[in-house]
């Protein structure tokens, strides 16, 4: 698969913007995914960068999360925010990375990706659960580099 626009049909991505609209029924969070060809940088120092480049940074509660994927390179990392790091143990991403990887090593990525996002609503609701007040920081839609 060498091109991101062959990498999910844009029925897929509709269904990852729905599954970050759900995950964020139950957070305050807001998650983004991210995608690419490739990247001269490893997998999270990629996603760091974008995170900043995306603005994930400027949330209120600090508590943005960025699904990361170089297609070619096959990579994929998820970064979160200080609010997150600070709130959770090191290891926080670990179970939702392992769903993931078992997802796309069966050649299922948007379902990889969806099981992600929805892992990672339902273990920011225990840290940051949604309210009333809260408002969509950060757009659901996909992007790409």
């Amino acid at each position: 698969m060498s091109k991101v626009e062959d990498f999910l049909s844009k029925e897929e991505e509709q269904i990852i913007v729905e599954a970050i609209r759900v995950a964020e029924k139950n957070t305050s969070g807001e998650i983004r995914v991210h995608i690419e060809k490739t990247s001269s940088k490893a997998p999270y120092d990629r996603a760091l960068e974008l995170f900043h480049e995306l603005k994930m940074d400027e949330t209120q509660l600090q508590n943005g999360v960025l699904f990361y994927f170089a297609v070619e390179d096959k990579a994929f990392a998820i970064c979160g925010d200080k609010g997150i790091n600070d709130a959770v143990a090191d290891d926080f991403w670990d179970c939702t990375k392992d769903a993931m990887t078992a997802q796309f090593k069966a050649g299922n990525f948007k379902q990889g990706i969806v099981d992600g996002i929805l892992n990672a609503g339902e273990q920011l609701k225990k840290y940051f659960p949604w309210s009333e007040e809260d408002t969509n920081e950060l757009s659901n839609e996909i992007s790409k580099g």
